[in-house]
């Protein structure tokens, strides 16, 4: 405990917090808009981080498990509302990505080197065909109305969504300093050496992946009921994979927080710069690249004012 007090981090994340908690009283509806859909995202890229910045794994899909989430809990609503709460759409949402995630990384978790992300990769493929496929239940290339939503207050959304990212990111993030985490990263840096010091090397990977699944999954089904719609475009699409990764990167990978930071930069930046056009993604993707190439800290460490030497 006394050494989360002075952490540089731990302080960083209160500030942030506390200049979050204060945000609802000035801003504008669009602003609590945006920032909703960037600490949904945040979660993605924190449940990301935990996978691949401690356990070493490269999962290349992310948007498999936030798929599952999210198409499970809009199915449910669009399918038997008004019969069944949103409560419970949400929790079958999480709980589909959970299932998912363990059907996947027992066979996936036992490949070397490349071959788990791309695994992974093309599990996102299979998802996305059997959204095209099954048109009558999923909505297909459409997307999927849901007629339910968790509230039409902006401030309502954002402080839940606000409080839910809150909330992960201490629990990811006190996972990852714990006794579990230690053995993740010893695993992800050399998995033969941990193995030989006696720790079950696949079964913290496992669960690992349960947990990103879990609060991937649950963050995907909440935000369907904020944005009143499943689509691949918005929950599936590998180019959102790739924004969720780039997100934990670009903030600082093996931080946890850091994913959260990162996630908002891009939010924010592409939306800031959307008049621009085309030109926005190209600004964005440049700033990131710089960030990586002279930062690997990610943004974290350039507050910490670390560099490549």
């Amino acid at each position: 405990m006394r050494q989360a007090w002075s952490s540089r981090l731990f302080w960083i994340a209160m500030v942030a917090l506390a200049g979050g908690a204060v945000l609802p009283l000035f801003a504008s509806g669009y602003v609590l808009g945006l920032l909703t859909v960037a600490f949904y995202t945040a979660v993605f890229a924190m449940s990301w981080d935990l996978l691949f910045g401690f356990a070493g794994e490269v999962n290349f899909g992310p948007t498999f498990l936030i798929g599952l989430g999210a198409y499970t809990a809009g199915i449910l609503d669009a399918r038997l509302s008004p019969n069944i709460s949103i409560a419970l759409c949400v929790a079958a949402g999480a709980t589909a990505a959970v299932v998912g995630g363990v059907v996947l990384a027992l066979p996936a978790l036992r490949l070397r080197g490349p071959y788990f992300g791309l695994t992974t990769l093309v599990a996102v493929l299979m998802l996305q065909n059997f959204v095209v496929v099954f048109a009558d239940l999923t909505g297909g290339e459409i997307g999927l109305p849901v007629p339910d939503v968790i509230s039409i207050d902006a401030r309502v959304n954002y402080w839940i969504a606000f409080g839910f990212m809150a909330v992960s990111g201490g629990i990811l993030f006190g996972l990852s300093r714990s006794a579990i985490g230690l053995i993740l990263q010893a695993s992800g840096q050399d998995a033969v050496q941990a193995g030989a010091l006696g720790f079950n090397v696949a079964k913290h990977k496992l669960a690992a992946f349960i947990v990103s699944a879990f609060f991937s999954g649950l963050a995907g089904a909440l935000m369907v009921f904020y944005m009143g719609t499943a689509s691949v475009g918005t929950f599936v699409d590998i180019s959102v994979g790739v924004q969720v990764i780039i997100a934990a990167v670009l903030g600082g990978r093996r931080t946890v927080i850091g994913a959260a930071l990162g996630a908002i930069f891009l939010i924010a930046a592409g939306e800031l710069l959307r008049p621009l056009g085309e030109m926005a993604t190209l600004i964005v993707s440049a700033v990131a690249l710089l960030v990586i190439l002279f930062f690997p800290d990610g943004f974290l460490g350039m507050l910490r004012g670390r560099g490549r030497p």
